[in-house]
């Protein structure tokens, strides 16, 4: 009988079959995972090695979880007294959260006026305004569902919220004022940070804002913004059906560092049609003279079968795969040496931004959202496909709303009615075994090292001893000098930064009995 109970009494995480082998270092700093790279000017540069990256350029995944979402599971109906439902998981899930846990909010707007080719998400592209109103009626809904089952800490009336993102689809297809009005509502549902010590972004397609969007954004509290950029050469933007020029970029960001936003991300993708190394450094070049605090350098994965939009870009006018490689080469190197500071899988920031902040300081977190400065947050998802991760206890339980957009507002609707209805139709619930995989394997990826000895003091095992099987797999990245390993841990080099996630994936138990196939490759 599959177990759907909701943990409340916390487990030692006690695994250890053997004592200790060898012996570990008598000083140990306060965080083990900070200042691994060093300071500013001297931190851990990655290195382009186009053998290496050839030898290990296989399929994996990006870990935003673990499990990742590969290992969701339908959510059985739950049927109780004259056919409603009984009290569903997800209720206990969020009736049993740590009350004193802060809150990450994430809302999923799906929709989009244009159809971009290269997309590999659930968009509804539709240019109706109406849509907006709707899908809006739906997540202030869903939000009051959600929020009633929340409790709080002593002396506070509201649960508290850290960081909030919207993103899709396009989160600025809702009108001015409808973002004024979920953002008033949100305001009587949670309590905020200030706007000095919270994280609060959205993404944005900036051929669809208006005169005062940004202005408005910025007044209701809104202090990062990701724009979708991909590339600036015309003939690609054409062949992709995403045109803008560079100076709307460079008005768009003008504009958001007078309003001052704290932190700028900008989006690109290489390997899109019609690409070579030397229009991509051309964009390259350019968005460096706009200087955004971040930047996420995405690798296109053509996989027409299973996106639609996908069918619009013909195999002919794709790079090959060697010049993909020197785009990326070019891409690391150039953006390397204009000072960012690369933070990992596919993510540059600038060496005073937040992110890269954290993650020389030991403090860098990898969730739904990507990397990020909040973990310590739950993740509450709120809308069609969203995700969210609660932790109870030594257990972590992960959320998924439906997909497809009419089910999902079926399922509010009949919240209406029975409020023992909740929106999530998908869950993983993450077993000890799985919580002590996801902090080897987020630690990797963040901070390029594992502490054994912080490793034992958490999960109460001998890293060495439990780990020894994936150890040895390890030994010939130790032999091509991706990884340096020692009774201390495991360090990820220069030479292996690039391919982090395949050191990481050494660790996943799930990912050679079912999914091997099921990704794109790392580069």
């Amino acid at each position: 009988m599959t177990d759907y109970s909701v943990q409340t009494n916390p487990q030692p995480y006690n695994d250890a079959e053997a004592p200790p082998s060898t012996t570990r270092p008598v000083m140990q700093p306060d965080n083990p995972y900070a200042s691994t790279r060093g300071s500013i000017t001297n931190k851990q540069l990655p290195a382009f090695d186009e053998a290496i990256i050839n030898k290990y350029n296989r399929s994996g995944p990006r870990y935003t979880s673990y499990p990742t979402a590969l290992e969701f599971t339908p959510i059985p109906e739950n049927i109780g007294v004259n056919g409603f439902e009984a009290v569903s998981l997800e209720t206990k899930i969020l009736q049993n959260r740590e009350s004193r846990a802060p809150l990450s909010l994430y809302f999923h707007i799906p929709f989009c006026r244009h159809l971009c080719y290269y997309c590999a998400c659930n968009k509804i592209i539709t240019k109706k305004n109406s849509d907006s109103g709707d899908y809006l009626q739906y997540l202030m809904a869903e939000i009051a569902l959600k929020r009633r089952l929340l409790s709080v800490s002593e002396g506070s009336d509201k649960p508290l919220v850290k960081q909030l993102h919207l993103g899709g689809g396009t989160p600025t297809f809702l009108r001015d004022e409808e973002m004024v009005k979920l953002w008033e509502f949100l305001q009587t549902q949670f309590e905020f940070l200030s706007d000095d010590e919270g994280d609060y972004s959205i993404e944005i397609d900036p051929r669809e804002l208006s005169e005062n969007t940004l202005k408005i954004l910025r007044n209701l509290g809104f202090n990062r913004i990701s724009l979708g950029v991909q590339d600036l050469d015309e003939t690609v933007q054409i062949a992709v059906n995403r045109v803008h020029s560079a100076e709307l970029i460079e008005n768009v960001l003008t504009e958001a560092r007078g309003l001052g936003f704290h932190s700028i991300n900008i989006d690109l993708i290489y390997g899109l049609p019609h690409q070579t190394p030397d229009t991509l450094d051309k964009t390259v070049q350019r968005i460096i003279e706009m200087s955004p605090d971040r930047l996420s350098v995405f690798n296109y994965a053509h996989l027409p079968e299973r996106f639609k939009a996908q069918r619009q870009i013909k195999d002919e006018k794709l790079p090959s795969p060697a010049a993909k490689l020197a785009m990326l080469g070019n891409t690391v190197n150039t953006l390397t040496e204009a000072g960012y500071q690369y933070i990992g899988i596919d993510h540059f920031a600038k060496p005073d931004d937040e992110l890269a902040i954290a993650q020389r300081e030991g403090k860098l977190h990898r969730n739904f959202q990507g990397y990020t400065i909040m973990g310590d947050c739950d993740l509450l998802g709120f809308g069609v496909s969203s995700i969210s991760q609660i932790a109870n206890s030594n257990t972590r339980y992960i959320l998924q709303n439906d997909t497809n957009l009419q089910n999902y507002q079926a399922k509010i609707d009949m919240a209406k009615i029975n409020p023992m209805v909740m929106p999530a139709v998908k869950y993983i619930k993450t077993s000890i075994k799985d919580r002590l995989r996801e902090y080897v394997i987020m630690n990797l990826l963040c901070h390029d090292y594992l502490d054994f000895k912080d490793v034992n003091q958490k999960f109460g095992i001998d890293a060495i001893t439990y780990f020894i099987d994936e150890i040895q797999q390890l030994g010939e990245m130790q032999a091509d000098r991706l990884i340096d390993m020692d009774a201390a841990g495991i360090r990820v080099l220069p030479r292996g930064r690039l391919l982090g996630r395949n050191v990481a994936m050494v660790f996943d138990e799930y990912l050679e009995k079912k999914h091997k196939n099921r990704f794109s490759k790392v580069i």
